[in-house]
């Protein structure tokens, strides 16, 4: 690879010498090739051509000179054999310009040649001489020319719309009809007559050729060369050009073997067509289709982004209240201090806690449900926490009335089911423009059942509506959105094994929401997939610390943060170090390894998830722990697996401690052990 000194050196000297190296290289060039007639200028003409065209090269491409100059010396092959020069003249004119131009450059630079622009100027003379030998010859195989008829040929195909190209055994180029070189968008005279292998990837460079996909397109992937090695057609490669003026062009192309009668392969045929119209259309297609499919996923989420903001003020106002609790206490404190003010503190960062870890758990995206024996009454007042405050912050607020009487468990998704109560409230609330009082009740009903009855005061619905009240293509102003949320929640329902219905009271004050689902049963517990927090200790079966860990280090790019974190676990009696980030753990890592590790899951540089990974490869006995203000149950199981337990923000230090503190034997198997609760 030539330096970047070497490159400017070479181009200042073209830029500042260009005439006078041409006229020392044409006397050179003369007195080399003395038998051939060629008038003065004709002869030096090309040779200022080809000077200026690396000048050019050098100060625009820079290193890539290397690769295209010789594509603007191909020619020059062509023209002196139309010269009568012979293919030794050619390679003497080409050493008599390495010699002048490190000539020039040596009396330029006081008699110094730098190895650099030595090496430079050899590797350009070569290759120039390479490509106008492969050019020369190129015109002596036409000459002798396998196809005596190339001419006639040539005249018909240019009429075609299709561009044909032949190849020989060898991967030579041995003809390509003029739409090859249109549909490709430069001219295919240097392909032809060399081999593909070497000619074709400056083509291919040059028209930023590419698959539909993106990625680069190789000489190695032309159909033709497919199908040499292959001994076979290859049909329906596609390859984007850039045409000159910048569109894109999409050509479809195939090869198919020519076999001669004794079955020996004389060639391949490899033909090109145009498919540019096609593939804009296919193009269209495609993001017609995505609108589309983007267009139905927004209609379904529609309702869960409508609730969420519907809750964000209820949140806000919960959030409002625990911080006005804690800024009251925090005042007594400084006035004087008593242990009840700080367990009052301790109880209202807990309840924050609470309240987002719930709204986390509503607004996660997830891909798959977990069944679970979910407690009903506890998610109903829970899913009610969440919506209080939209339901009663309005001009006309609605109250809600528990009558809750089923304290067992059903099979469902906690999440999936917290949010369907929660939309369920939110819906009924809009039936009520004027307020008024919600009822929610549960009770066991027939054998091993659940029923859940959502009772609002809005209108009583006609008998024909409640027939259509499921359909989301009903034209009803408003409807679709809210029959496509009940149609989702029914099938979700169904899957578990229950029914969502909507019914009008019997006394005509409203209409009742029910749900009903099959109370969870220990038989069905081997089937119940596990929750997906806390994650178990070692996953894998890894054996860990058959000590308590003593020398934490704690990585978070929050400050404040760190410094807490260190100053308790320094109170408990750890030896911690802080890591703002993780490239400084990891260096601080490589001096001496950690008991444990308390790594931030969102950091800049690298992900708590990532640096776990490179952690538990250094150290596989390493206590390794994630702690996080967001919900995990995004993360995938091979992620969950690096760390041996995950803590929410507001931390429990007691928890924290006794994670610190365990022991275990390398025999015990690893998942003997459970992970702190996650929830602290």
């Amino acid at each position: 690879m030539p330096s970047d000194t070497a490159i400017s050196a070479l181009s200042g000297l073209l830029s500042d010498e260009g005439e006078r190296i041409t006229r020392l290289w044409a006397k050179r060039v003369r007195a080399e090739t003395y038998e051939v007639e060629v008038p003065g200028r004709d002869l030096r003409a090309p040779l200022h051509h080809l000077l200026d065209e690396l000048a050019r090269l050098l100060r625009d491409r820079g290193e890539d000179a290397i690769r295209l100059w010789p594509e603007v010396v191909r020619s020059h092959g062509a023209f002196r054999y139309d010269q009568n020069f012979e293919p030794e003249d050619l390679t003497r004119e080409f050493k008599s310009l390495q010699e002048v131009l490190l000539y020039v450059y040596a009396r330029r630079n006081g008699g110094v040649i730098d190895a650099d622009v030595a090496e430079l100027v050899s590797e350009l003379v070569w290759e120039a001489d390479a490509s106008a030998q492969a050019s020369y010859a190129r015109v002596l195989k036409t000459e002798e020319v396998r196809f005596r008829e190339a001419a006639v040929m040539e005249s018909v195909l240019n009429h075609v719309e299709v561009g044909i190209l032949l190849a020989e055994t060898d991967g030579m180029v041995s003809f390509a009809s003029p739409p090859v070189s249109r549909l490709m968008g430069v001219p295919m005279r240097a392909v032809v007559g060399a081999r593909a292998a070497t000619s074709l990837a400056p083509v291919l460079t040059q028209v930023n050729a590419r698959h539909p996909t993106g990625e680069p397109f190789r000489v190695q992937d032309m159909p033709f060369l497919r199908a040499l090695r292959e001994k076979g057609p290859v049909r329906g490669v596609m390859m984007v050009v850039e045409r000159p003026g910048g569109s894109d062009a999409t050509l479809e192309m195939s090869a198919t073997p020519v076999w001669e009668e004794d079955q020996v392969l004389a060639g391949v045929i490899q033909t090109f067509s145009d498919r540019t119209e096609a593939a804009v259309k296919t193009k269209a297609l495609e993001s017609a289709h995505g609108e589309v499919r983007r267009l139905q996923g927004q209609l379904l989420r529609r309702t869960r982004q409508q609730a969420l903001g519907q809750l964000a003020s209820g949140a806000a106002h919960a959030l409002n209240n625990f911080l006005n609790v804690l800024r009251l206490r925090i005042t007594l404190l400084q006035r004087e201090y008593k242990p009840e003010h700080v367990e009052a503190l301790d109880k209202t960062v807990g309840q924050i806690g609470e309240l987002v870890s719930r709204l986390q758990e509503f607004s996660v995206q997830r891909t798959e449900e977990r069944l679970a024996n979910v407690p009903v009454d506890q998610t109903v007042r829970e899913a009610l926490e969440l919506a209080r405050g939209e339901l009663e912050q309005r001009e006309h607020p609605v109250h809600t009335e528990l009558d809750l009487g089923f304290p067992w468990g059903v099979k469902a998704d906690a999440g999936f089911f917290r949010e369907l109560i929660v939309n369920l409230l939110l819906s009924a609330r809009d039936r009520m423009d004027g307020g008024g009082t919600l009822q929610v009740r549960t009770r066991p009903e027939g054998e091993g059942w659940l029923a859940l009855h959502l009772e609002d005061g809005g209108p009583p619905y006609a008998v024909e509506e409640l027939a259509r009240l499921f359909d989301p293509l009903r034209r009803d102003p408003g409807a679709p959105q809210f029959s496509l949320f009940l149609a989702v929640a029914r099938t979700q329902v169904q899957r578990w094994g229950g029914e969502l219905t909507v019914e009008n009271r019997r006394d005509g004050s409203g209409a009742s929401f029910v749900v009903r689902l099959p109370r969870f049963s220990d038989t069905s517990q081997g089937a119940a997939a596990p929750p997906p927090l806390p994650p178990s200790l070692a996953p894998g079966g890894v054996p860990r610390l058959t000590r308590p860990a003593r020398r934490v280090l704690v990585v978070d790019d929050d400050l404040d943060n760190a410094r807490m974190m260190a100053e308790v676990l320094g109170e408990e009696g750890y030896d911690v170090q802080v890591a703002h980030s993780p490239d400084v753990a990891l260096r601080i890592w490589e001096k001496q390894p950690f008991d444990a590790a308390l790594l931030d899951a969102v950091m800049p540089e690298m992900t708590g998830w990532e640096l776990a990974r490179e952690l538990r490869q250094r150290s596989p006995q390493t206590l390794l722990a994630i702690v996080t203000g967001a919900d995990v149950r995004g993360q995938n199981r091979a992620s969950l697996a690096l760390v041996d337990a995950v803590f929410r923000k507001p931390i429990d230090v007691g928890a924290l401690d006794e994670f610190l503190t365990q022991t275990r034997s390398e025999e015990e198997p690893a998942e003997g052990l459970g992970a702190p609760d996650a929830g602290h």
